[in-house]
């Protein structure tokens, strides 16, 4: 019988144009990949890496700013079709696929580039596990946790897929090693669950728990998903049906 295939999660980073497509396309892709042990520890696997896409336009100013790739580095690279389905479906075949705010990844890794992949995202992870994190980003989780055994060096410079990638890595898996991936791809699968309001006003930095009805009733028809659906979770918890965010143990003793 042959051995099982290994367990196999890999992180995605992307660098591109702009937001979306089919106004804006991909110009370069990092990956790290996290692996179960024998000892049924998740840590990082292989060296990971990148490669620079064609995006088939120019690159604004806009988005030069933030990753500094430039046009003429990305003329002779390959177009995002001839790129995509290597990394994003390798062998042996990952189990599922993540990013950090992995909703925008999958703008341009659709299911038929990743076959179908299950996606974890980190964002809306870290949210659940790590609530008092001063803000979410993927550089503040990571000078904020220090995660154990990670090089500096190689998650520089930031807004560069591979370091992004390598970064993200980390977290996830802490993640996978705290409660495991099927939690973490159910937190994925529903919109992210805020520890503190977000919005500008007078509740602003408050606990879900802290602002009054009024505040909560607006609050539901917000234009955020992430606020209407943290809104309609803690008034599901006013009404008896659960709680928002991660319980403390003071908590459960009430």
């Amino acid at each position: 019988m042959p051995p099982p295939a290994p367990q196999i999660i890999r992180v995605i980073d992307l660098e591109t144009t702009g937001e979306g497509p089919p106004i804006h396309g991909v110009c370069e892709i990092g990956w790290q990949d996290v692996a179960l042990q024998k000892d049924g520890r998740w840590e990082i696997e292989g060296e990971g890496g990148a490669r620079l896409v064609n995006p088939g336009r120019p690159i604004p100013p806009l988005t030069q700013a933030i990753h500094h790739i430039l046009d003429e580095q990305v003329a002779d690279a390959p177009f995002w079709h001839d790129v995509a389905r290597g990394v994003l479906d390798p062998y042996p075949r990952r189990i599922a696929l993540a990013a950090h705010r992995a909703d925008y990844e999958q703008k341009f890794c659709t299911t038929p580039l990743t076959r179908g992949a299950p996606w974890i995202c980190t964002w809306k992870c870290a949210l659940r596990l790590w609530p008092d994190t001063p803000s979410f980003s993927n550089q503040m989780l990571r000078y904020w946790r220090k995660p154990e055994g990670m090089i500096h060096e190689r998650g520089l410079p930031a807004h560069r897929a591979f370091p992004d990638a390598y970064v993200t890595a980390f977290h996830l898996r802490d993640m996978l090693n705290e409660v495991g991936p099927e939690q973490l791809l159910a937190w994925s699968a529903v919109p992210g669950l805020l520890p503190r309001v977000i919005r500008p006003g007078p509740d602003r930095g408050k606990s879900w728990q802290e602002i009054s009805d009024d505040s909560l009733s607006i609050m539901l028809g917000d234009r955020d998903m992430d606020v209407r659906f943290t809104a309609e979770t803690e008034l599901a918890r006013r009404r008896g049906g659960g709680v928002v965010g991660r319980p403390s143990p003071q908590g459960k003793l009430l």
